[in-house]
């Protein structure tokens, strides 16, 4: 019942902002604003690519920044894995021939 009352005071609502008399448009109201998108304003010095600057992470682009660090990483941990087991990988059994 009170969802019903409730449906009825925002129709009724509605109702009474439409006027009968319509405004024109105007012109101001029909540029586009950009709010938030400021990708075009660049603060601090512009980010490289890695290979044209690799002694400074500091001017990397950030995913340039993220490649290079988990490739370092993950060459880290394999490079310690087969150091720590020795770098031991499939053993392949060789057959003796019994003799005749």
């Amino acid at each position: 019942m009170a969802t019903l009352a409730a449906a009825a005071a925002r129709q009724a609502a509605s109702l009474s902002r439409i006027s009968s008399t319509r405004t024109p448009i105007q012109p101001a109201n029909l540029i586009q604003r950009r709010g938030l998108a400021g990708a075009a304003d660049h603060h601090g010095p512009p980010k490289v690519n890695f290979w044209q600057d690799p002694t400074s992470p500091s001017k990397w682009k950030e995913e340039h920044f993220v490649i290079v660090s988990l490739s370092g990483w993950g060459l880290l941990f394999f490079s310690g894995y087969k150091f720590f087991t020795g770098g031991k990988g499939k053993k392949e059994e060789k057959l003796v021939e019994a003799p005749q």
